[in-house]
């Protein structure tokens, strides 16, 4: 026993030993140190996404993450970091990173789950908005006028009113059909949902000016759909294919029993969905770019029910209802709802919570005294734009101080400086102008100071930005070095062709045209019908009537391996024997053969500037490291494999 506990303290005493230190330095480049625990994190983070499992060696990656840093290096050698376009991408990148970190939790939860049980319910309502100024302080009259439109419409019915009023100007008064969550502004939205169905809300205010809201159904939500579809697209190679006529022989051959899933392979245009049998990825109401293709997706009632040929601005289609979910779980779209919540006016609500909280902890200071000497200096001319900043103001007074951070009488004198453009011709009181200037002034600073400090406070924060910031550059890097290089050098791109040319060749391809039937016996009357050296045209005409659709066609180069060629095809010119293929029967007339051969450069371009560019870096990488000094810590690196290991 006694043994037993010795061997236990020992594993566990070399298992703490091999935890690696914040402070221990994996490798420099050039003298410059690069930690372990990076190293660490970087590769624990990025090991489910590796699916090569060469990659998940520990000794490959640190030469991975080696070039990566060599690579950092060399961009900042180059000063990429402060080009104009790097500098405004990584602000704008840091700006949008930095909203996911700004939150206050009890206030960005209640909005959250208000914001989800409200997208369980759609609102069909219409409204009368009589625009006004958002500073506008004298509403009296909108407001009575609006009271007075609230009586009519109870009275005499929406439709009468909003004949007589709107006018597209000043005055609209509009049908706006199902919304829910979000699709209105958030002040517009709750008194919506808060306005029972026949009801006609109480005149109320948003940034557009005053609304009454006319509620006149409210529904569950359509909640989720998954469905396969087939696409003729509206833009054919072919000048000669109609459409709509094509669609309909689809169509006809479903009517005859024929599988939706194999006519989808062998006909759908959507060239993203045929190869899974025309499958979409499920989609909600409002989800996609046309509102006719939902429409019609949401009526279909039946699991396996399949619409009629319609038509959109993509093309025609067929839908098939594979599957219709209601509403989802709250937990299952939790993280989806946060961020429209962030991105949403509500918020303005989280934003003032946060300032509140960070008020205590920033221990912001302010001085009373100040906000009376504002006041006193405001006078007519700033609602007239034509105030300016007293010469007597002591400009480096401390007027807040927030953290470290001091904000003076002159930054706020200039701030009330840019903001009286807002007030013209207004007529509000000193200290409500003060007042209300400040109040949303101390709260942007507040909150300005905490985006500033967010890269010391907060660890995660600050490894996700270093990533971006290193990833932007290296994008650049590898475009001035590599992509570009490789596309712009047409002298070694032809050179390096020359030289793979064998890497570098078509299959077999045919010139052919496929008769498609789910009846073997009508494609056994077509093949007497090629045989005797009837046209495509003749032989559709003849084995198809107005009612049913015996057999289509469809024309085209082949190449082997085309998800239209049975298995098994013969490449030979001619007419070949029948293949069952997707479900159905096909005859191939096979106009013209093009064997194996090697592709021109035009015709491989793609994969040749790719495979020029792995040259270009692997040559350029070696070039690195004969520039930089790269020395590892073999101990370190021991305590990095043995945390990774264990």
């Amino acid at each position: 026993m006694k043994q037993f506990i010795t061997v236990i303290f020992f594993c566990l005493s070399c298992a703490l030993f091999a935890q690696v230190d914040k402070n221990d330095v994996l490798f420099t480049v050039d003298n410059e140190p690069v930690m372990a625990s990076e190293f660490v994190r970087v590769y624990s983070k990025n090991l489910d996404l590796v699916k090569d499992e060469s990659q998940k060696d520990v000794d490959a990656y640190l030469e991975l993450f080696i070039n990566y840093q060599l690579k950092v290096k060399e961009a900042k050698r180059l000063e990429l970091d402060k080009d104009a376009k790097y500098i405004r991408e990584f602000s704008n990148y840091k700006s949008q990173l930095t909203k996911n970190y700004m939150s206050e939790s009890k206030v960005t939860d209640n909005l959250v789950k208000e914001a989800y049980d409200r997208s369980t319910m759609d609102i069909e309502a219409s409204h009368v908005l009589i625009r006004i100024e958002e500073n506008e302080k004298d509403t009296t009259e909108v407001y009575n006028r609006l009271l007075k439109l609230r009586d009519r419409i109870i009275k005499e019915g929406y439709d009468a009113v909003q004949k007589e009023v709107h006018n597209g100007k000043t005055v609209f008064a509009e049908n706006l059909g199902y919304f829910s969550s979000f699709k209105m502004v958030y002040a517009f939205e709750t008194v919506a949902f808060n306005t029972k169905v026949g009801e006609v809300s109480m005149p109320f205010r948003t940034r557009f000016g005053f609304h009454i809201v006319n509620v006149t159904n409210k529904r569950p939500s359509l909640g989720e759909v998954t469905v396969a579809h087939i696409m003729v697209a509206k833009d054919q190679k072919d000048s000669l294919l109609n459409q709509e006529t094509r669609i309909k022989e689809i169509y006809k051959k479903l009517q005859q029993g024929e599988k939706f899933e194999s006519l989808a392979k062998q006909f759908s245009d959507d060239k993203s969905s045929s190869a899974k049998g025309g499958m979409l990825t499920p989609f909600t109401g409002g989800q996609l770019g046309s509102k006719e293709f939902e429409d019609v997706a949401f009526s279909l009632k039946e699991n396996g029910d399949v619409s009629e040929p319609f038509m959109t601005d993509f093309g025609w289609h067929i839908v098939k209802l594979i599957e219709k979910k209601g509403v989802q779980p709250f937990e299952d779209v939790e993280a989806t709802f946060v961020n429209k919540v962030r991105r949403d006016s509500r918020s303005r609500l989280i934003n003032t919570a946060l300032a509140n909280e960070l008020n205590l902890k920033y221990k912001v200071k302010d001085n009373t005294e100040a906000l009376a000497y504002f006041e006193s200096i405001i006078n007519d001319n700033y609602f007239k734009q034509a105030w300016i900043v007293p010469e007597d103001l002591n400009q480096d007074k401390t007027f807040i101080t927030i953290g470290d951070k001091t904000i003076t009488y002159g930054n706020f004198a200039q701030h009330l400086f840019k903001n009286q453009r807002k007030y013209n011709n207004k007529k509000v009181s000193a200290n409500a102008l003060v007042t209300g200037i400040y109040n949303t002034y101390k709260e942007e600073q507040i909150i300005t100071y905490h985006k500033d400090n967010l890269e010391n406070e907060n660890e995660d924060f600050a490894h996700v930005l270093k990533e971006y910031r290193d990833g932007l550059l290296l994008f650049d890097l590898m475009e001035k070095e590599v992509w570009n290089a490789a596309s712009k050098d047409s002298v070694g791109l032809k050179s390096y062709f020359q030289a793979h040319k064998s890497n570098y060749m078509w299959n077999d391809r045919v010139d052919a045209v496929i008769l498609s039937s789910a009846n073997e016996k009508m494609i056994n009357k077509a093949i007497k019908l090629l045989n005797k050296g009837k046209s495509i045209e003749t032989i559709e005409d003849n084995l198809n009537d107005g009612e049913t659709q015996n057999i289509i066609s469809t024309s085209d180069v082949f190449e082997e391996g085309n998800q239209a060629l049975p298995s098994g095809f013969e490449f030979k010119k001619g007419i070949s024997k029948i293949y069952m293929h997707n479900d159905a029967y096909h005859v191939i007339k096979v106009n013209d053969v093009m064997p194996k051969g090697e592709k021109t450069l035009e015709e491989a371009r793609g994969k040749v500037v790719s495979d020029y560019q792995n040259q270009i870096e692997d040559d350029w990488i070696a070039a690195l490291n004969k520039r930089y000094t790269v020395k590892v810590d073999t101990k370190v690196f021991k305590k990095v494999k043995a945390q990774i290991l264990n």
